[in-house]
């Protein structure tokens, strides 16, 4: 982590909460030395990431949160995780969706990020089983929103579905209409992703809908954050080999890269990768 007294709470959050994961804990005084910032600053940085759950304070630093596989985050306490990584990701997925075409988003604050990314392509019919990514779109073409409604403004299907702690919809109605759907893309958010488990959640029933998502695409998309490898939810949903692409961010380490790129055809790195990513 290099010294910079004017990173931002976010990015100096971000970088502590990658420190203590990949070292398995930190020192007050260490980040103090590495961030060039107060003792005071540190401690504020880890009672908000303490608060978010993502650590756990203990006397003079902190530790990382082991997290049972059953546990699901809610879309908020998410949404306030890797904000940067996830716009990085969002910008170059988007890239990806071609005007006139059919893609899904699965639930997720990745999605929800490049759902945002995604208000300009003209003419997409967007499938989600998302609530707040389909609000995204819903909100841009209300007549009252800024600069009225767009043109060309994407179709949106909301399917059905049991409401998950992360906004997602989920459930044989769900399932059922994502079945009789084709997509030219799927762009999937996920819980974990790695070389053993595939794609995974801890919710048994988004399993199954995420299935039927990866069932009924061309291509499959997946967007996630550097956090998000090696991470193992309770019920996987597909292999690796049937990702086509996975876009993530600079944070991934060189090693993860290799790793990747021997199991899956396209890897995107989102934003500037450095030293610490190598």
């Amino acid at each position: 982590m290099s010294e910079n007294q004017n990173l931002l709470a976010e990015q100096r959050r971000a970088l502590i909460l990658d420190e203590v994961r990949r070292r398995g804990g930190v020192r007050v005084n260490e980040l103090t030395r590495r961030l060039n910032v107060s003792d005071m600053t540190v401690r504020r940085d880890l009672d908000a990431l303490a608060r978010q759950g993502v650590i756990e304070k203990v006397h003079g630093g902190a530790v990382p949160v082991v997290e049972a596989s059953t546990h699901e985050p809610g879309f908020e306490a998410k949404s306030a995780l890797e904000l940067t990584a996830k716009e990085d990701i969002a910008r170059v997925a988007a890239g990806m969706a071609v005007p006139g075409s059919a893609i899904a988003l699965s639930g997720g604050t990745t999605t929800y990020a490049l759902a945002q990314q995604l208000l300009d392509v003209p003419d997409l019919t967007v499938v989600t089983n998302s609530v707040r990514v389909a609000d995204v779109f819903h909100s841009a073409q209300r007549p009252g929103a800024a600069g009225g409604a767009r043109t060309g403004a994407a179709t949106v299907v909301l399917t059905g579905g049991v409401r998950t702690p992360s906004d997602s919809l989920v459930g044989p109605v769900a399932d059922q209409a994502i079945a009789s759907l084709h997509f030219d893309v799927l762009f999937l958010g996920v819980h974990g992703i790695s070389v053993e488990a595939g794609l995974s959640t801890p919710n048994l029933a988004e399993a199954e809908t995420n299935r039927r998502f990866v069932q009924s695409a061309r291509r499959v998309v997946v967007v996630a954050d550097h956090t998000k490898w090696g991470t193992v939810g309770l019920s996987s949903f597909a292999a690796l080999e049937q990702v086509d692409t996975f876009v993530t961010d600079a944070g991934l380490s060189a090693a993860a890269r290799e790793e990747i790129e021997e199991h899956l055809p396209g890897l995107l790195v989102a934003g500037r990768i450095t030293d610490d990513a190598s």
